[in-house]
């Protein structure tokens, strides 16, 4: 039995290991990266990798998601660090990063979206819940006007970070972010 302990640490080491190693491939453009090259820079073997994910896309689908899980779980730190306005000015950048995160990935994203995955209807409830928190403690303090769901604001970023296609996007989004920060707080007191 006392073999077994160090196995499992053994196995989460080589889970995280293969995460790291498929999401530097993937966020660096390497998206044809194989199995194999991600199991060698790993440092396992391919069976491990198979043993952990059983495809290539279920290892896609789960960087994805820590990703994902990572983003959404900054509005809790950022509210406990700065006023909820510029927690929601922050985190909406974060969200521009988020895409320019996406389209190192997106070409392996493309894979999983051909299947019945519910990655990226998850991913949408977490950021819309992310969005929301943020939302209700702006107005809570008077800062964000009343009447925006996270749902809605997720929708208008979705469409700024639609331009990632185009050259020097980044710095276009994030200056029609400032404005639609700016419009969040038309009409506040602060």
């Amino acid at each position: 039995m006392s073999s077994a302990r160090p196995l499992r640490a053994d196995a989460r080491r080589n889970r995280e290991a293969l995460l790291a190693a498929a999401r530097e491939a993937f966020l660096s453009g390497d998206t044809d990266s194989h199995v194999e090259e991600i199991a060698r820079s790993a440092g396992v073997a391919v069976g491990t990798l198979y043993r952990h994910f059983e495809t290539r896309e279920a290892l896609i689908e789960e960087v994805y998601r820590q990703e994902v899980d990572e983003l959404c779980a900054a509005p809790a730190a950022l509210l406990e660090r700065y006023s909820p306005e510029e927690a929601l000015r922050r985190f909406l950048l974060l969200l521009v990063e988020h895409a320019a995160v996406g389209k190192g990935m997106s070409v392996a994203l493309e894979s999983i979206m051909a299947t019945a995955s519910p990655v990226f209807e998850a991913a949408r409830t977490q950021m819309a819940d992310a969005l929301t928190q943020l939302l209700d403690a702006g107005v809570t303090a008077g800062v964000v006007r009343d009447g925006v769901t996270g749902p809605t604001l997720l929708r208008a970023l979705g469409g700024i970070c639609g331009m990632r296609a185009t050259e020097g996007w980044q710095d276009e989004a994030r200056q029609i972010t400032a404005l639609l920060f700016d419009g969040l707080r038309y009409g506040t007191a602060g």
